[in-house]
């Protein structure tokens, strides 16, 4: 018997997500261009979209952020305080170079932003004013107003007192992350249809230069990630090595980057990292532990996202930076890339953390994440290939120096 053909709706549904933002993308240009008054219709599909993002975002930054803390397991034996070490100088390092080019190369984007909703700050004093006052706010008038710095102040606060909860209650919260993060994959999983109204409302109201703004955009967070990746990071291998990084560098971008890249996930790349440390002679009681640990809390690409995406909107919305608030978002788009979501466009939910720190509002500060949506074919993929490869780089650059290495195979390789 000939088994029927499967449906165009079934084929979509079994392509990468990717392939279907894609397609999403070139529907919503083509719409805008041959039936202007139809895209603005179809701009509720990223109305909703946006809507949707905002209603799971700050649920998801509570729960994940207390349950990651409250499961931290103590006592284990390793050599990793180096490897941590290197993951926090690697996050820290591309949050100041994605500052740095944000600046000297300004993005401009297609916002919808009344000026009576926006209260940007004077300077660092007003700036660590309001977070002192975020910090103290009402968690559950937090979670109903979006104040993702009081979210992540309570996160924290409450990770650390159920660290001494019993086993049940820390279970019961690993259970919650987990269903939280089922429900941010359902949304994403609407990702191409709220694209496709994205893009078709905003082309049929604004043109083409929404676009243009997009690829400059998205050049200038591919040009930080490169960076990172290609000046940063050898430098911070040499300075722990004493030798040159090249040969490794190059070996962990082709072997762990490349299969990331198209994983679109650190959490799916730990296997092949495993075996990569494998192959280098590294330490197995080491990168056992680091690599998972590196999928979670080594996010270089993530802090690149956050600062050159908040800084975007900063411009756009006309303000003012200095440059101790500069180095203050540096640090906070470090601390918010460290407790990114693991799923795809994870990073991309933690932006309304940072434009917090500028007085920008939830509403607009979910339009930057929807633009994140838009350029995050590429965007996503080249942030997973760093975050992922710069787990084995920072591992094996530490187990080197340490000499927790077999010299003969790491020779070898090298």
């Amino acid at each position: 018997m000939t088994l029927p053909s499967p449906t165009l709706l079934q084929r979509l549904k079994g392509t990468s997500l990717v392939l279907r933002i894609f397609i999403g993308m070139l529907c919503g240009i083509a719409l805008a261009l041959l039936w202007p008054q139809g895209a603005q219709a179809v701009g509720l599909l990223g109305k909703l979209f946006i809507s949707a993002l905002k209603a799971v975002a700050p649920v998801l930054v509570l729960v994940l952020v207390m349950a990651s803390i409250a499961n931290h397991k103590q006592g284990q034996r390793t050599h990793i305080r180096p490897i941590l070490m290197l993951y926090l100088i690697g996050t820290f390092s591309a949050a100041v170079v994605a500052v740095i080019a944000s600046f000297a190369f300004p993005s401009n984007l297609v916002l919808h932003a009344p000026s009576s909703e926006l209260a940007p700050p004077g300077g660092i004093g007003e700036v660590l004013r309001s977070l002192l006052f975020s910090v103290t706010t009402n968690p559950v008038k937090a979670l109903l107003e979006a104040d993702f710095i009081a979210i992540l102040a309570w996160a924290i606060g409450l990770g650390i007192a159920l660290r001494h909860a019993r086993q049940t209650t820390r279970d019961f919260l690993d259970d919650m992350a987990n269903g939280v993060t089922l429900i941010v994959r359902v949304v994403i999983a609407f990702a191409p249809l709220g694209i496709f109204g994205l893009v078709a409302g905003t082309i049929a109201e604004s043109g083409f230069d929404a676009l243009i703004g997009y690829l400059h955009l998205l050049a200038v967070l591919l040009g930080c990630m490169l960076f990172v990746a290609l000046v940063i990071n050898p430098l911070i291998v040499f300075a722990k090595i004493r030798r040159n990084p090249y040969p490794l560098v190059l070996m962990c971008l082709r072997e762990s980057g490349i299969t990331a890249f198209f994983t679109r996930s650190s959490a799916a790349n730990i296997p092949v990292n495993l075996q990569l440390c494998q192959r280098l002679g590294l330490h197995e009681d080491t990168y056992s532990v680091s690599i998972p640990l590196g999928a979670t809390i080594n996010m270089a690409g993530a802090a690149i996202t956050i600062s050159v995406l908040t800084l975007a909107a900063v411009h756009t919305l006309g303000i003012a930076v200095d440059l101790p608030t500069a180095i203050l978002l540096s640090v906070v788009a470090s601390v918010c890339a460290c407790g990114a979501s693991g799923v795809a466009g994870g990073s991309l939910l933690l932006i309304p953390l940072a434009c917090g720190l500028f007085g920008i509002s939830s509403e607009v500060a979910m339009q930057v994440v929807a633009v994140g949506f838009i350029i995050g074919i590429l965007q996503d993929s080249a942030e997973t290939a760093l975050n992922s490869s710069t787990d084995v780089l920072f591992t094996a650059a530490a187990c080197l120096a340490e000499g927790d290495v077999d010299e003969q195979q790491a020779s070898e390789r090298a």
